[in-house]
């Protein structure tokens, strides 16, 4: 791995929500995402991992620019795509394609696995970008869906015929269609059985191997993003919190919340779950339409101190973290 693919920078994704009262007043936002920033290298799989409802999805859809960022810089291969106009990010798009959570709702049941796979080639040679013959795209479909493990025999089914598994490697191969330098993963295993989810999960990384793309992978599920992952961010309320190597994240949680969060995670092995001691958080999830002044884990943290409710930690590596392996929290920084 050499060099960054995607750097973001300062990403912020705030919501209006209104004002406040019916004659006006002050401007109601959710904070669904408020001022994080992480890169990623080329080959590597950044895992992004929190409860649901900490932002995860939404920094996906910020960073392929689905939503506009409220500030922010998102950098693919050094274009800043928060400043391209639109015709210019069809084209950024080439580099940077989605797979979703649900592998039957993001594909249309009307038209046949080959013609879903064809569809972003035939829409970038429609408008240019993409110099391929009918043949050459079609031989591509039957290509994508080898690579992902189907047979070429099934390319005039529909996707009602297929499991969900079956279903998720379609939207895999529709993925690579233009050759994407990057992939954000938005849970697409979530919806699976544990077996296929294995399955799913080992061919993400035959395809990373074999075509040295770089991963941006949403999860909620420890054991999956620790599989899959080379380095891990978690994130609690719009906001990273801990992010490191999976192995130093695991074996050394430094974050309160990645602690408890690592804690609620069941063992296989019962001898050592019974001589695990779970930490209970208390409380809710605060609401995000409220921007604090301090830590956004103050309210349920153990360990919280004076200075964590009135200014935000800065990410520090603490003495003895592996490198890279870095927290925002004042225990680490405050004597």
């Amino acid at each position: 791995m050499s060099g960054n693919i995607l750097d973001v920078q300062n990403l912020k994704m705030h919501f209006y929500m209104g004002h406040e009262g019916i004659f006006g007043g002050k401007k109601k936002y959710i904070y669904a995402v408020d001022d994080i920033s992480f890169t990623l290298a080329k080959g590597e799989t950044l895992g992004l991992v929190g409860e649901s409802g900490c932002g995860k999805s939404t920094v996906v859809r910020a960073v392929s620019q689905l939503y506009r960022p409220t500030s922010g810089k998102v950098l693919l291969d050094g274009r800043d795509l928060t400043k391209l106009k639109r015709d210019e990010m069809f084209s950024a798009r080439r580099d940077m394609q989605l797979v979703f959570q649900d592998p039957y709702s993001s594909l249309d049941p009307r038209m046949t696995t080959a013609e879903i796979i064809a569809e972003p080639m035939r829409i970038y040679k429609k408008r240019g970008f993409f110099k391929m013959s009918d043949a050459e795209i079609d031989g591509r479909v039957e290509h994508l869906m080898e690579l992902v493990g189907l047979s070429k025999f099934f390319k005039n089914r529909f996707p009602h015929e297929f499991s969900g598994g079956q279903r998720q490697r379609i939207g895999i191969a529709r993925a690579l269609a233009l050759r994407p330098h990057l992939i954000l993963a938005d849970e697409p295993v979530s919806a699976l059985d544990v077996s296929i989810q294995a399955q799913v999960l080992n061919l993400f990384k035959d395809i990373q191997k074999e075509m040295g793309l770089s991963y941006l992978f949403i999860a909620h599920d420890l054991a999956v993003i620790k599989y899959i992952s080379d380095r891990i961010a978690v994130m609690y309320l719009g906001k990273i919190v801990e992010i490191g190597g999976y192995k130093d994240l695991y074996a050394n949680p430094l974050h309160p919340y990645t602690k408890a969060l690592l804690s609620a995670a069941p063992v296989p092995d019962p001898a050592v779950e019974r001589k695990r001691q779970r930490i209970i958080l208390k409380g809710d999830v605060p609401s995000p339409n409220v921007q604090r002044p301090g830590c956004c884990f103050y309210d349920r943290c153990p360990e919280h101190k004076d200075c964590c409710r009135q200014s935000q930690p800065q990410f520090t590596q603490p003495a003895g973290a592996a490198a890279g392996h870095e927290v925002a929290c004042f225990l680490f920084t405050q004597k």
